[in-house]
């Protein structure tokens, strides 16, 4: 794990070589322990690290940034010398006012606490998958899936006085059983730390759900009554925040919720608040900028509320930072990684007994967007569906399709569990409970179209 004194020493060199009107220097040290497996077989299993510097110099409010993993005194000199180089053939950025200073980025005392002695290696990793692979034997299955294991380290430093230094960690079990035929099921698990992951209990929830996906009947086309289950609902939750939640894309009217703060958008049993410091998540306490992350509520019990936003955005609509900035090297502007959806008050048992028809799904298959303004997404259903009759999880289903806007959903959630679970997907966590919606749109998945994604 790269030490403090090795980042400070590095930044200082790179800000020292700098003759920019202002500079930013990012230092993100990565270890990762993967190991993936298929059909109950490991066939990939390694640890590696990686540490990239990102300077970001400004002169006359041109910008230039660039990125090195050459650590070296040579290294950091001649990335800082072409960053600068870089900004002076820029148009200026009249709309860059400054990067933030010490009062607005204090040193965050408080850090993410991550055991420098843990080493959960490739042999770990190797033992917690036979494991796996042993649960589905006995269940006549075979597991495909992956375990992974992240450590990381930013260290952030600007010529205006800011300095910040953290680690955390994050661990996701995802696997799926599969038997004969299309037989199939999926499950997740969660933790900042690798060793506190209940390997067992992920592989069981995955092992019920292919052994009851047998015999797939036929739905028709409609609208049903569906039960998500929190990784279905997670997938929905991190699409939205990706198209509305972010500081770039409600000030560009390309977010839903732009103009609309106070409107309701959802229905109102529905609050979503982004919680970068809950310990569930074990998240970074402040961004790639150095500002404190703080907690924002996009939906505020069906309201459209609070954005997510780096300096640059935040003086565009002359608002303080919410601390969401990402990488500078990032394409896609700051929006909300540490999403938390409010419970409701039924268990999903209450939730299923209270369906006289529908389907419950387990989690989609490659969602995409159809229209990002009406938060129209695309997706299958996938690694188990049932039809629920008269209160009780019956028959599997064939996949089925949706197309269906995400706001709309979450308008008809008629019910939310009070158990919620940490869904990971794509660098970002959701704290999320699962939820009974009704009138949800579900097509059948073609043979030919099903052909042409595999």
């Amino acid at each position: 794990m790269l030490l403090k004194s090795q980042a400070q020493d590095i930044l200082k060199s790179a800000l020292n070589h700098s003759d920019a009107d202002q500079t930013e220097v990012v230092l993100i040290a990565k270890q990762t322990w993967l190991t993936r497996f298929a059909e109950s077989a490991i066939n990939q299993n390694l640890n590696f690290e990686d540490t990239t510097l990102v300077i970001t110099a400004v002169n006359d409010k041109r910008i230039g940034v660039t990125t090195t993993n050459d650590l070296s005194p040579a290294g950091i000199k001649e990335t800082t010398r072409l960053a600068n180089e870089i900004s002076r053939l820029q148009k200026p950025d009249e709309k860059f006012v400054s990067f933030p200073d010490k009062e607005m980025a204090p040193p965050v005392e408080k850090t993410v606490e991550v055991n420098p002695n843990l080493n959960f290696s490739p042999d770990d990793m190797g033992k917690a998958v036979k494991k796996v692979a042993a649960q589905a034997a006995t269940e006549n299955l075979k597991a495909s899936g992956a375990f992974r294991h992240d450590i990381e380290t930013v260290a952030v430093s600007n010529s205006l006085g800011v300095e910040q230094f953290g680690s955390f960690g994050k661990s996701e079990l995802s696997l799926t059983m599969v038997g004969d035929g299309e037989q199939s099921g999926y499950a997740i698990g969660y933790d900042p730390d690798p060793r506190q992951i209940d390997i067992r209990t992920v592989a069981r929830r995955a092992i019920t759900k292919a052994k009851r996906n047998i015999n797939p009947v036929s739905l028709p086309d409609g609208q049903y009554t569906v039960i998500l289950e929190p990784a279905a609902v997670g997938q929905l939750l991190l699409f939205l925040g990706f198209l509305g939640f972010g500081g770039r894309t409600m000030m560009q009217h390309r977010s839903f919720m732009s103009g609309k703060t106070g409107e309701l958008i959802t229905g109102k049993n529905i609050s979503i608040t982004d919680e970068p410091n809950n310990p569930a998540f074990g998240s970074l306490l402040f961004d790639y900028e150095g500002i404190a992350r703080k907690n924002i509520t996009p939906i505020d019990g069906g309201k459209a509320g609070q954005g997510a936003y780096d300096s640059y955005y935040a003086n565009l609509m002359k608002i303080a930072p919410t601390g969401h900035a990402l990488p500078p090297n990032n394409s896609y502007g700051p929006y909300p990684k540490n999403l938390v959806m409010a419970p409701g008050d039924k268990t999903t048992a209450e939730m299923i007994a209270s369906v006289e028809r529908g389907v419950l799904i387990t989690h989609f298959w490659y969602i995409n967007f159809l229209n990002p303004m009406k938060t129209m997404i695309t997706g299958t259903i996938f690694d188990g569906t049932f039809l629920i009759e008269n209160g009780q999880v019956g028959p599997a289903i064939k996949n089925m399709r949706t197309n269906q806007s995400i706001l709309e959903a979450f308008s008809n959630a008629e019910m939310l569990s009070t158990e919620r679970i940490v869904y990971p997907q794509y660098s970002s966590l959701m704290l999320v409970p699962a939820m009974k919606v009704n009138d949800f749109n579900l097509v059948q998945e073609t043979k030919e179209a099903w052909e042409g994604k595999c």
